[in-house]
């Protein structure tokens, strides 16, 4: 069987692991969590980055200090994780879903101003696989109205939006290396931001709501129990087995984008007979191969087509069911507007096999048994 992911293995993880344990501190903050943040904060061109146990945790943190409260209204749209919504229900919200444009599979940037409303409180959107929403006209928007902007960039480290690494671009930005990501540490994620006026009130937060951060710097001798915190901050050995991952992310990127272009160029002669749509990458927007996927007509030929490939020995998935049709999503939120494409597009599409450690030969066998399928 051809496994859908495999999370990547580059060779120095458990070299690092090893380090970790000799250095005697496992706990977090230590020289593998400070060496992965400060390698990001570089590579990326921000001013912090805090290694978090999860994406979902980093982004409980950003709605934190977003400052949101029990009755204000959030944007977002229904095709995502459920954590992206999670969240912001935490605080109290109220969840506004919009619809997606069907080429990007992203929330659609012109039905955010109409949702907006006097509690509206922040826009938060959705990278789909690693490609970017239109961030000028998010962030024209958010400043007209004073609205936060949170990047969910789960599926988007390592990737761009006219030169600006996604996750940088919003008020706050939200990464995941969860183990279907392109860099792993098993669970874990990270917040980024800008500004300084956050550092210390997220290093609380981080640490259960302690001023330990500072203790460990020498601020302060004794650390004490300042605000509202929980319990955010990840392991040694998690951030270890990431680091080995960020110094070769490059090679991990370089393997992704040749997995995905022998796809995107092999199943060109699906698309243009009518039976498959290929992911479309806007102009401005560089990605970073999390994924592949195709849509094809409707649920039933996708239900023939993953049962057809498991035939062949091929793992493949769909992906979300959209949060507005779930029980928690009409509990928790509301659609604003029109459901044209949010819950159609998700029933075509359908993700192949894609990991760093794939072989190129299982990628060519994926790709003929797409091509051999009859009832597209």
């Amino acid at each position: 069987m051809i496994d859908f992911n495999r999370p990547a293995y580059t060779g120095k993880e458990m070299e690092y692991i090893q380090d970790a344990v000799q250095r005697g501190m496992l706990c977090g903050d230590g020289e593998y969590t400070k060496r992965c943040s400060r390698w990001m904060e570089e590579r990326f061109h921000t001013a912090h980055v805090m290694l978090t146990t999860s994406c979902t945790h980093a982004l409980e943190m950003a709605a934190y200090l977003s400052d949101i409260q029990p009755g204000d209204e959030v944007i977002m749209p229904a095709y995502t994780f459920v954590s992206t919504a999670d969240a912001f229900v935490l605080r109290g919200a109220r969840i506004v879903f919009v619809d997606i444009r069907p080429d990007t599979m992203n929330i659609d940037e012109d039905l955010i101003e109409p949702a907006i409303t006097e509690k509206t409180k922040a826009i938060v959107v959705v990278h789909y696989a690693g490609v970017s929403c239109e961030m000028d006209k998010i962030l024209q928007i958010a400043h007209k109205y004073g609205l936060k902007v949170v990047e969910d960039a789960a599926q988007g480290v390592n990737a761009y939006y006219k030169g600006k690494a996604l996750g940088t671009i919003g008020d706050f930005g939200c990464y995941s290396f969860h183990e279907t990501k392109n860099y792993t540490m098993g669970e874990g994620g990270a917040i980024l931001f800008d500004k300084d006026e956050y550092q210390e009130k997220a290093e609380i937060l981080r640490e259960k709501g302690t001023d330990r951060s500072k203790f460990f710097r020498g601020q302060v001798d004794k650390y004490r129990w300042m605000d509202y915190g929980s319990s955010y901050l990840p392991s040694e050995l998690n951030a270890a087995y990431l680091y080995a991952q960020l110094e070769v992310c490059d090679q991990i990127q370089d393997k992704r984008m040749e997995i995905w272009n022998y796809y995107h160029r092999e199943l060109e002669a699906l698309e243009k007979e009518g039976k498959i749509t290929r992911p479309v990458i806007p102009e401005g927007c560089i990605h970073n191969a999390h994924m592949y996927y195709l849509k094809v007509r409707d649920m039933e030929v996708r239900t023939k087509l993953i049962h057809y490939l498991r035939e062949k020995g091929i793992c493949s998935v769909f992906h979300y069911i959209p949060l507005h049709t779930a029980p928690a999503g009409q509990k928790f939120g509301r659609f604003a507007g029109e459901d044209r494409y949010t819950t159609k597009e998700s029933e075509k599409l359908l993700r192949l096999p894609m990991f760093y450690n794939l072989d190129m030969k299982d990628v060519e066998y994926v790709t003929e048994q797409l091509k051999s399928f009859k009832e597209y």
